[in-house]
């Protein structure tokens, strides 16, 4: 309510001034067009008696003496108006100046120039100029003059002093700041009267010109003028002579004028708004709930109308046109803004008043007339349309919203182009992979549900391929990724080329490809297109510069729909399970899924979970199987040989968990889990009073490049205070292969601590003489391999004579494995092999049994 009020106030305000600055208006107006008309009684005066003496001057064939019509009274005798009759050269002829004026030729002045130059008889008023006769600013109304031929003969003027035309102007009438101006209608200046009763002969205003047109009534701002207050100004030029009226009354006077209704005004406002609040005071707490409540409702309304009000949209009025049965046939569009017009690619005058079907004749029945009529039913309808290209306007998607009104339909259109365009670039990006461009795993998992709904509804075969490229990590590893992602692409570009065209190809990530082969009719369909999967990848890859070629092979894993799953998850599991077999057994080639072989792998993944468990939760145990000097049968050392006690399965060899841990990671915490046992075992035999002998535990070629083997050792030595000397490692070949890198560093920083080190398995790997000896190993096993065949022939006794004289020549020890019959001991010991162990020797066996082992010290007698 105080709103109200003030907006009363305000309103009232602005509207008495509007009717005060009207009234001044017409009232400016009035004035201007009175003193118009009695400015132009005055000057038609004047100009009645130019032409009775321009008539009498003719009538008597151009003799006319002045000074007698003076003396007759008919020229008023004023001092302000004289008369004067000039010849064609414009020296005065008769006048009724006084005589002892200096009488001069008029020739080059204004209205004689104007005469002189024009045949017209009508009157001339000229500009405020200086009288050569009188030496005073006058204005001057003059005819011409014609001899009995028409010829110019002369002219005759009447001259007045400007201030003449105002004298009528009551200067009582006029505020301190009004004015009433007297111009010629090109603006020229005669003269001013202001209400303080000065007349000035010079302009109020600056200079520029602010009237135009004949007549009008205008606000000057204070710039224009020269004392700088602002007028209401009205001017009108009168209807027989080139004169204007001007009359400005002062914007400062109506505003004084106002002040005290203004104040009243005010008072009237601040003594409302007063009660009011009282009121609204006093009502305050019984309506706080109900205000609160009233407030977020006006809140809500409040940022849905400015959100409405800022949007992008077009709007339309839609009124139905409703055909002889009473059926809705056409919509007529009785509004619309210019978004809306702009949508449609017309001016919105040419879109209001016309039908719907007539602007959209190609898609009215198909697009809008069975949407608008739904839209009429149940009140409201929604969608997203796409509106082709035309012309040189681009495609555009348009979000249409139908609400129906009381009158017919309120229909908004809004451009989500760019969101469609977005939301479509997302998309690609999230079913596309980045290095291939195939589409990618979320599509997959997207399209693979359709495809098997379709394999299902047409009653045919489906099938999931799980493609992995062979020793593809070789090439990250080796060449870098870059290399690899360009191996990847190229492989993307064979595969897409072997595929039939209905057949369907992503990438899951890393090397791994899934290929959906749809329409298969038989199981032979889909065999060769898994050979054409292998061939196409066996050929070499030239990447890079181009001067190396690259071959890699491809497993691949296939489960058929419906025989191995109904559904894309359990394809996918059951294909990637094929493919793991076929990458096991044996490389570059395809498998189908069995159910076997997810046994085998719920098996496997089982074992390996249980491995992990049991080297945390310490369910290993060591055996210990003695080597002992060639020639006497003294235990020189212990092997120590690690066994898996399983809670179910009971004791697992070594040959059944040791692959598996160097296949899943687990050979690294499992050799540091022996070398712990190991060297507490060490420990507590020497607790115990027994005559300890250095232990060797297994050390594989992954441990060794991990480069932490020789801090692990020494802290498990310091941990059991335990000297190097009583630890020994047995490394095998592979570990050996290569004189350069990290592996060689770490053999070499095993053997500063001082433990020894042995060459295991000698004879089954890649070893050769001159990385024996580069290397520096302390002695080499030889394989039981070689031990089994002695006594065979004589090639073989050579064989191994030649393996112990080359470990002698390289001051290396020769420790002979696997010694299982008498005949092969006696033909090491004449062979000169320092130590020997086998089963003949003694079989491995757990820590307690190995302690009588180490009490009994020799286990052969001398020879």
């Amino acid at each position: 309510m105080i709103a109200v009020v003030w907006w009363w106030g305000f309103s009232t305000i602005d509207r008495e001034q509007a009717d005060i600055r009207k009234q001044a208006h017409s009232a400016v107006s009035a004035q201007a067009r009175t003193y118009a008309e009695q400015v132009e009684r005055t000057i038609g005066q004047l100009d009645y008696i130019l032409r009775s003496l321009q008539f009498n001057w003719q009538r008597n064939g151009g003799a006319l003496n002045l000074e007698e019509h003076v003396y007759a009274g008919l020229v008023p005798k004023s001092a302000r108006i004289s008369v004067t009759i000039l010849d064609r050269t414009g020296m005065p002829v008769t006048t009724t100046i006084p005589a002892h004026h200096k009488r001069r030729s008029v020739a080059a002045l204004e209205h004689f120039q104007f005469h002189a130059a024009n045949a017209s008889h009508d009157v001339f008023i000229s500009k405020p100029t200086l009288n050569l006769l009188t030496n005073r600013d006058i204005v001057l109304l003059s005819r011409r003059l014609d001899d009995e031929a028409g010829a110019f003969a002369g002219v005759i003027a009447l001259a007045i002093e400007p201030k003449f035309l105002g004298s009528f102007v009551d200067d009582t009438k006029l505020g301190p700041d009004d004015f009433v101006s007297i111009r010629r209608s090109d603006g020229a200046f005669f003269a001013s009267k202001k209400g303080n009763g000065a007349q000035s002969t010079t302009p109020n205003f600056r200079g520029q010109r602010v009237v135009s047109g004949p007549q009008g009534v205008r606000h000057v701002a204070g710039d224009n003028y020269i004392d700088g207050k602002a007028r209401i100004v009205a001017w009108y030029t009168t209807a027989s002579y080139p004169v204007m009226l001007l009359v400005g009354t002062s914007d400062a006077a109506l505003q004084q004028a106002y002040q005290p209704r203004y104040r009243e005004i005010w008072a009237s406002m601040l003594s409302a708004s007063l009660v009011l609040l009282v009121l609204g005071a006093a009502g305050a707490r019984r309506t706080a709930l109900r205000v609160g409540q009233k407030q977020s409702t006006r809140e809500v309304h409040e940022a849905y109308r400015v959100a409405t009000e800022n949007a992008k949209e077009g709007f339309y009025m839609l009124r139905p046109c409703y055909g002889p049965d009473n059926s809705i046939v056409d919509f007529l569009i009785e509004d619309c803004n210019e978004r809306g017009a702009m949508f449609r690619g017309l001016p919105k005058e040419s879109l209001i008043g016309r039908t719907v079907s007539n602007i959209l004749p190609v898609l009215f029945s198909s697009h809008m007339l069975p949407q608008c009529r739904e839209a009429m039913q149940t009140g409201l309808f929604e969608d997203e349309m796409l509106v082709p290209a035309r012309g040189n306007r681009a495609t555009q998607w348009l979000q249409r919203r139908l609400v129906r009104t009381s009158a017919g339909l309120a229909l908004t259109l809004r451009d989500v182009t760019e969101t469609k365009n977005q939301e479509a670039a997302l998309k690609r990006l999230a079913n596309a992979d980045a290095v291939t461009s195939l589409p990618n795993r979320h599509w997959l998992m997207n399209y693979l549900p359709t495809a098997i709904d379709h394999a299902r509804a047409a009653g045919r075969m489906l099938a999931v391929m799980f493609v992995d490229l062979d020793d593809f990590k070789n090439i990250n590893d080796t060449l870098g990724h870059a290399t690899g992602d360009e191996l990847l692409k190229a492989a993307a570009l064979r595969l897409q080329a072997v595929i039939r065209p209905e057949d369907k190809i992503a990438r899951l990530g890393g090397d791994e490809f899934t290929i959906i082969v749809e329409a298969a009719q038989t199981r032979e369909d889909v065999i060769a297109v898994a050979e054409r999967i292998i061939d196409t990848l066996k050929a070499p890859f030239v990447l890079g510069d181009g001067t190396r070629q690259h071959a890699v092979h491809a497993s691949v894993g296939i489960s058929l729909f419906p025989l191995n799953g109904a559904d894309g998850e359990t394809l996918l599991k059951h294909a990637d399970i094929a493919m793991y077999d076929a990458k096991e057994n044996a490389k570059g080639r395809y498998r189908f899924f069995e159910p076997s072989l997810e046994r085998r792998l719920v098996n496997r993944l089982t074992r390996e979970a249980e491995l992990k468990l049991a080297i945390e939760g310490r369910q290993l145990i060591l055996y210990y199987q003695p080597r002992v000097r060639g020639d006497s049968g003294e235990i020189t050392s212990m092997e120590a040989l690690v066994r898996w006690v399983h809670p179910v399965l009971g004791l697992v060899p070594p040959c059944e968990f040791i692959p598996m841990a160097e296949k899943i990671g687990l050979i690294v915490p499992l050799g540091a889990e022996v070398a712990r046992m190991a060297c507490e075992q060490i420990a507590q035999w020497r607790t115990q009073g027994l005559r300890v002998v250095p232990v060797s535990v297994n050390v594989s070629a992954q441990q060794i490049d991990t480069g932490t083997v020789s801090t692990m050792l020494t802290g498990v030595l310091e941990a059991n205070g335990l000297d190097a000397s009583l630890l020994e490692i047995e490394v095998t070949e592979s570990a050996t292969v290569t004189k350069d890198g990290a592996a060689v560093s770490e053999l070499a920083a095993i053997q500063r601590t001082g433990i020894k080190l042995y060459v295991d398995d000698f004879g089954t790997g890649y070893s050769c003489l001159a990385q024996l000896k580069d290397l520096d190993m302390d002695g080499l096993k030889i394989d039981r391999a070689f031990t089994s065949r002695l006594g065979t022939s004589r090639a073989d006794a050579a064989l191994y004579e030649a393996i112990v004289s080359m470990a002698h020549a390289l001051d290396m020890r020769v420790v002979a494995e696997g010694v299982e019959t008498a005949e092969q001991l006696a033909a090491l010991q004449a062979l000169g092999c320092e130590e020997v162990q086998g089963y003949f020797i003694a079989r491995p066996v757990p820590a307690a049994e190995a302690a009588m082992l180490l009490e009994k010290r020799f286990l052969f007698p001398a020879p």
